[in-house]
């Protein structure tokens, strides 16, 4: 007489036979089978990341200048020498505090450009929605170092027309440590937004239509419809595009050097990135070079964190 086979999992409270199990050498080749697959990968990446990384940090905590470079001296182990010399240095937090500074003005602006651009592109024709998508990737697809030496022609104050459009005369932009800043500002927003924009774009193009008609037929304005229907929606796209930017921006290094000429009169213009640059070869100072790169690493470091904590909070909850 046939037996009756049930199908599907077992009931709560049963276990599996042993014999339907796969068994456990299986079950281990199994788990390893995607590592071998990114074995070729996690091998580059520590070559390319691990060892400079580690050598960041070794030097870090040596006496390590011009003398020890050359051969001259050996290295000597400092501890947290370095460190203790950098956070007393009353000029390190205040670069720290125009880098946070920066970053976070450039962050908010880009997403505001990004994001109501993004808009844009939902309500033109396809021939204006084309032009703006190219003329965005065009932007985004720029060299650092040739968009700042492009910006610095346009706002040239002898040459450029900005000057002559808006009736400055001779004023140079790069003369007052805030005009210095709005205009790194400009360019940095300028090479950033339309990753923003198409990031932002693609996530409202998902959106069903039948919610943006229900919010307009209730009489919601274009602002409204943004901040209660789009922004919840977009929420994990968002998350990502700040991180992301926060990321890029707080590690600014071309536009600041190239536009500012090495951090600007007095160094007035500096942030993290040129002043561990200055402290590494301008001053020979290797070992706060690095110091600062550690540190700037582990600021770092946490933004990620939070980021990779947000995007699981994000998809629990999806």
């Amino acid at each position: 007489m046939a037996q009756d086979v049930t199908l599907g999992p077992p009931a709560p409270g049963t276990t599996t036979p042993a014999s339907t199990r796969p068994p456990r050498a299986h079950r281990r080749r199994g788990g390893l089978t995607p590592w071998l697959y990114l074995a070729p990968a996690l091998v580059i990446l520590a070559g390319l990341l691990v060892y400079p990384v580690y050598q960041l940090g070794l030097i870090s905590f040596l006496e390590y200048t011009q003398a020890q470079v050359s051969g001259g001296e050996p290295a000597t182990f400092q501890g947290l020498g370095n460190y203790t010399a950098l956070f007393a240095d009353e000029q390190f937090w205040q670069v720290l505090l125009a880098t946070v500074l920066f970053a976070g003005a450039c962050v908010v602006c880009t997403l505001a450009v990004g994001c109501s651009l993004a808009v844009l592109l939902t309500r033109v024709r396809a021939l204006p929605r084309l032009v703006l998508m190219l003329a965005g990737l065009g932007a985004w697809a720029t060299p650092a170092i040739t968009g700042s030496t492009v910006w610095m022609f346009l706002f040239d104050p002898d040459f450029g027309p900005v000057n002559r459009v808006l009736g400055l005369g001779d004023f140079s932009w790069t003369y007052g440590r805030y005009s210095a800043f709005a205009l790194v500002l400009l360019e940095v927003v300028w090479c950033s937004f339309p990753f923003v924009m198409v990031t932002v774009y693609a996530g409202i193009r998902a959106v069903p239509g039948e919610v943006l008609e229900a919010a307009a037929l209730d009489g919601a304005s274009q602002w409204r419809t943004w901040r209660s229907v789009l922004a919840p929606m977009l929420r994990p796209i968002l998350v990502v595009v700040t991180i992301q930017s926060v990321i890029w921006d707080f590690k600014v290094f071309t536009q600041i050097y190239v536009m500012t000429g090495g951090g600007g009169i007095a160094g007035q213009n500096l942030v993290l990135n040129v002043y561990a640059y200055q402290k590494a070869f301008a001053s020979s100072q290797y070992s706060l070079g690095s110091a600062i790169g550690v540190v700037m690493l582990l600021i770092l470091l946490t933004v990620t964190l939070v980021h990779l904590r947000l995007l699981r909070r994000e998809g629990e909850e999806l």
